[in-house]
C-alpha cells in the first residue's frame, strides 16, 4: 500500500471521529448554560405577560363622533380578559375640528371597549393649545362623544390666572361645533392680569 492509499484510509477513521468529538464538545458546554438566567426578563415581569397578552408601544388613531381626531400611545397595554384593557403611560392628542389641540396623560389608563369609557388615574394632566394646563388624580372619558370628567378635584393654569374646582367637564356644547372646558363644584379663581405695553 503507497502512502496515499495509506493517508486516505487514516482520514476515512480520523475525520468521522474529530466529528463526534466536535458534536460531543457541543453538547457538553450547552449543558453549561442556563436559559432561564440569559432571559432579559425579571420573574414578577415573566408572570405578569404569562398571565395576559400584552402589547409593547401601541398607538391607536381614529375619529370621535363629531369629527374630532384622536391619536391613543402607551408604553404598554395588557388586557385581563374579555373588553377590559390596561395602559402604562398613556397618552393622547385630540386634534379638535375647530383648530384646537388637547393633550392628555397619566400613569395608568382602564380601558372597557363594550361601553367605550376609559379610565385614566394617576398624574393625570391635561394641556390645552389654548394655554390651560390642569391637573387631576383620575379622568374619566368617552372617546366617542369627547366627553370628559374629572370625579375629584381638580387644580389648573390658564391665560387668566390660577383655579382649583371640585370637578371638571371637556364636552361639546348642545348644536354646538366647540368645545368647552367647564369647571365647577367650588371654583377658585386667583385672577392674574396680563401684561400690557402702553404706547
Amino acid at each position: 500500500m503507497d502512502g496515499y492509499s495509506r493517508l486516505v484510509a487514516w482520514l476515512k477513521v480520523l475525520l468521522p471521529l474529530m466529528a463526534l468529538l466536535l458534536l460531543s464538545t457541543l453538547f457538553i458546554l450547552s449543558r453549561n448554560v442556563d436559559p432561564v438566567a440569559t432571559l432579559p426578563f425579571a420573574d414578577t415581569e415573566i408572570v405578569e405577560r404569562l398571565r395576559g397578552q400584552q402589547v409593547t408601544g401601541p398607538v391607536f388613531s381614529g375619529a370621535t363622533d363629531g369629527g374630532d381626531m384622536i391619536m391613543v400611545s402607551a408604553s404598554r397595554m395588557s388586557t385581563r380578559g374579555g373588553s377590559k384593557n390596561n395602559a402604562e403611560d398613556f397618552s393622547a392628542q385630540i386634534d379638535l375640528k375647530s383648530g384646537a389641540r388637547i393633550l392628555l396623560s397619566s400613569d395608568e389608563g382602564q380601558f372597557d371597549l363594550t361601553s367605550n369609557v376609559s379610565q385614566l388615574v394617576g398624574n393625570v394632566v391635561i394641556t390645552t393649545s389654548t394655554g390651560y394646563k390642569v391637573t387631576s388624580d383620575a379622568l374619566e372619558a368617552d372617546f366617542d362623544e369627547l366627553a370628559l370628567q374629572s370625579p375629584g378635584p381638580v387644580t389648573g393654569t390658564g391665560p387668566i390666572g390660577t383655579l382649583n374646582a371640585g370637578m371638571l367637564h371637556l364636552r361639546r356644547g348642545t348644536g354646538d361645533t366647540n368645545t368647552h372646558l367647564i369647571f365647577t363644584n367650588g371654583v377658585k379663581l386667583v385672577y392674574t392680569p396680563q401684561n400690557t405695553e402702553r404706547e
